[in-house]
C-alpha cells in the first residue's frame, strides 16, 4: 500500500494514495508536480483554502482536461468557479459508495464549522480511511483497517495550559476554537484502538503548527 502525504496541517493539506488518488488540494501546483500526471480523481472535503486551493485546482484542471473531481454538493459551484468543467465533476453523497473499477470511495460526514466530509478507500484490497478537521468521529465505525490517516491535531492538556497562559495574557486564543472544530490526538488514538487490527498503521494528520494570528476564520 502506498502513500504520499503531501503536505497535512493549517498550511496545507494533500495526500496521494497508490499514485492515483489525491485526496484535499491546499497545497501549490508545485508540490504535485511530481504526481499529477498520474492522479485518476482528486477527492475533495471542504472549502477552507488549506484544504481547496482554487489556483492549484484552476491549474490541475487545465493541465489534465480529462481529470475527475469528486465532492459532495456544497463544493460543486465552487469547482465550477476555479473552471472545472461541469462533466468532470461526480457528485457524491454521505454514506454511498461508489466504484471507479480500480479502486471505490465512500464519503462521511465530518463535523467542522463548514461542511466536511472524509472518505472511506479501498484500493487493491486495502482499507483506508481520511478524515481531518472534525470535532468528533461519533457514530463512525472503522473496524480492521489497513491505514488511518486520522486528524490528531493537538494534545488535550496542552491545548488547556495554551489557552489559560493566553486569557491570563488578554491574548486572541486561536486554541478556544481548536476543540469545537478539531480532533485531538487523543480522540485519534481512542478510535484507532477500538477499531484498529494488530498490522493497522495510523498516522496522525493536521497537526497544529504554532503561528501568531489575530482571528482566522479559515482553518
Amino acid at each position: 500500500m502506498k502513500y504520499k502525504i503531501l503536505n497535512s496541517g493549517s498550511d496545507g493539506n494533500a495526500t496521494v494514495i497508490e499514485e492515483i488518488i489525491l485526496i484535499d488540494c491546499g497545497v501549490s501546483f508545485k508540490k504535485l508536480k511530481n504526481y499529477y500526471k498520474n492522479i485518476k480523481i482528486v477527492l475533495l472535503t471542504h472549502i477552507h483554502s488549506d484544504h481547496f486551493n482554487k489556483v492549484t485546482i484552476k491549474r490541475l484542471s487545465q493541465e489534465r482536461p480529462t481529470l475527475r473531481f469528486a465532492c459532495c454538493n456544497w463544493l460543486v459551484q465552487n469547482l465550477i468557479d476555479c473552471g472545472v468543467p461541469k462533466k468532470n465533476i461526480d457528485v457524491l453523497k454521505i454514506g454511498q459508495k461508489y466504484d471507479y473499477s480500480l479502486f471505490q470511495i465512500m464519503p462521511i460526514k465530518a463535523y467542522h464549522d463548514v461542511p466536511n466530509c472524509g472518505y472511506r478507500i479501498y484500493c487493491k484490497d486495502k482499507k483506508i480511511l481520511y478524515i481531518t478537521d472534525t470535532a468528533h468521529l461519533e457514530g463512525i465505525r472503522a473496524k480492521e483497517y489497513d491505514l488511518y490517516l486520522l486528524e490528531g491535531n493537538y494534545e488535550e492538556l496542552e491545548l488547556k495550559k495554551k489557552i489559560q497562559s493566553k486569557i491570563e495574557n488578554n491574548e486572541y486564543a486561536y486554541e478556544f476554537r481548536v476543540e469545537k472544530t478539531h480532533l485531538s490526538k487523543e480522540q485519534c488514538t481512542n478510535f484507532f484502538l477500538e477499531n484498529a487490527k494488530e498490522d493497522s498503521i495510523l498516522v496522525y494528520m493536521h497537526e497544529h503548527k504554532e503561528r501568531e494570528v489575530k482571528d482566522d476564520r479559515n482553518i
